[in-house]
């Protein structure tokens, strides 16, 4: 676009629309309410979605980093980065007077909230828009929301998926032509309000083996869930993503409400079981040395075992079910 076409399109563009943005990407320990943010971006954008500039930072979590296979950043790489607090002042100031933007903005938002709270300093934050949701509101043709599929749908090439600098500078280029499209259909951006946390308990974590949720509200009802339209496309493979269509067993506590959890599971195109099987693609457990009757059975079949943070961070990028002609999939965990 030239600098004509800019003056143009500024001259029209919507009263109601934010002056500048902040578009936001962190990468976590994992995905429950206690982790912690290891790395963030900002690419800072006017009015029209333009870059302005951009910040990276690494940030030492003072525990275990979660799934390194996803993110990359190992105990060694995070020991010498900054703690959140001494972070928090640069952030705050990239962020003030500018609508958050991410991919999953409930998710960034919660995990940012969060880490200002431990910090006792509030988020500069008032608004916030997920691009999932303005995807939805645009219409735009896509089999599913993840972020690589929205990028592909602008011809924006993701480098390093997973890498919290370049997520970021891939949701920059992808929200630009997004704002665009709305401003000239007219399109209603959905912000929505962000609210500083004014409680919280910075109680030490608990190990990753054996949590101790609350167990209030613990008994529900069992439902009857739909059949998952995907085949069984067998085992889960280490360092692989998950696939639509595996059998996935709970067993223990989990820190995120197993209903909750086990929904996502099935949004994502997974097959929840309720017990393990040769058949199983997985079982996810906190607790894999407990003599439960899903452990001891996974591991006489060989069945995979994964903990539940790195099976949530897998569930944010669950790869299609082979040759599937795929439905409209709702959000990834932790969406608008």
């Amino acid at each position: 676009m030239t600098m004509l076409d800019d003056r143009q399109t500024a001259a029209a563009w919507p009263t109601a629309y934010p002056q500048g943005y902040a578009v936001v990407d962190v990468e976590t320990t994992g995905l429950a309410r206690d982790d912690r943010i290891i790395s963030a971006a900002v690419y800072r954008l006017d009015a029209l979605g333009n870059v302005e500039d951009h910040w990276y930072t690494l940030v030492n979590p003072e525990r275990d980093p979660g799934p390194v296979w996803i993110h990359g950043l190992t105990s060694e790489v995070l020991e010498g980065a900054p703690l959140f607090p001494e972070v928090a002042a640069e952030l705050s100031e990239r962020l003030a007077d500018r609508v958050l933007v991410a991919h999953n903005a409930a998710f960034d938002w919660s995990m940012i909230a969060r880490e200002y709270a431990r910090a006792s300093v509030v988020a500069p934050v008032e608004h916030r828009l997920c691009t999932i949701a303005l995807a939805k509101e645009l219409r735009l043709p896509l089999p599913n929301h993840k972020l690589a599929t929205l990028a592909a749908h602008f011809g924006v090439v993701q480098q390093q998926a997973h890498h919290a600098l370049d997520d970021a500078r891939v949701l920059a280029e992808a929200f630009r032509p997004s704002l665009h499209a709305a401003a000239r259909g007219g399109v209603r951006l959905p912000l929505l309000e962000c609210r500083p946390l004014t409680e919280w308990s910075d109680s030490p974590v608990a190990p990753r083996v054996g949590y101790q949720p609350s167990r209030q509200n613990s008994w529900r009802p069992s439902r009857k869930r739909p059949a998952c339209p995907y085949p069984n496309p067998g085992r889960y493979e280490k360092e692989k993503p998950l696939q639509q269509g595996m059998r996935v067993a709970f067993s223990g506590d989990t820190s995120i409400d197993r209903e909750l959890l086990e929904d996502r599971a099935v949004e994502a195109g997974l097959h929840v079981a309720t017990s393990v099987s040769r058949l199983t693609s997985l079982l996810v457990t906190n607790d894999p040395d407990a003599a439960t009757s899903k452990t001891q059975k996974a591991k006489s079949f060989g069945t995979p075992i994964l903990e539940e943070s790195a099976f949530t961070h897998l569930l944010r990028d669950v790869a299609p079910a082979d040759g599937a002609a795929l439905p409209q999939q709702g959000p990834p965990p932790s969406s608008e």
